[in-house]
């Protein structure tokens, strides 16, 4: 069973940065494409970004030029990386992992985390 553990949120005033990370348990996640999917409160969980093995990416139009998903395979790690934060982009952080292409739905993703917390204030 594929576990995944977010880390890097935290509060931080609009305009700033901060780099989440995806660490997974098991190696055999280096073949799956991986993404991060974020939930503010009283909304639906939305797609942001996705990574192939390959380092295929594709992004949400309200990210876009903002964030930037990487994996570093050897480590079996994902991470975004969210400058020019906007309040807009509080919510909580989900890492997941799926064995399809480049997914954007989260019913294609098998795996998940349990979250970080990104908090912009403005």
């Amino acid at each position: 069973q594929v576990q995944l553990a977010e880390s890097g949120g935290g509060l931080v005033q609009a305009g700033g940065s901060l780099r989440l990370s995806c660490a997974a348990s098991e190696r055999s996640i280096s073949v799956f494409s991986m993404a991060w999917f974020r939930q503010a409160p009283g909304m639906e969980r939305e797609f942001v970004a996705t990574i192939t093995v390959t380092g295929s990416s594709f992004y949400a139009d309200s990210v876009k030029g903002r964030f930037t998903i990487s994996r570093d395979n050897a480590k079996i790690t994902a991470y975004l990386q969210m400058n020019s934060l906007k309040p807009e982009d509080t919510a909580l952080y989900y890492c997941a992992a799926s064995s399809k292409f480049r997914p954007t739905s989260s019913y294609e993703y098998p795996y998940w985390g349990q979250g970080t917390q990104v908090t912009v204030s403005s």
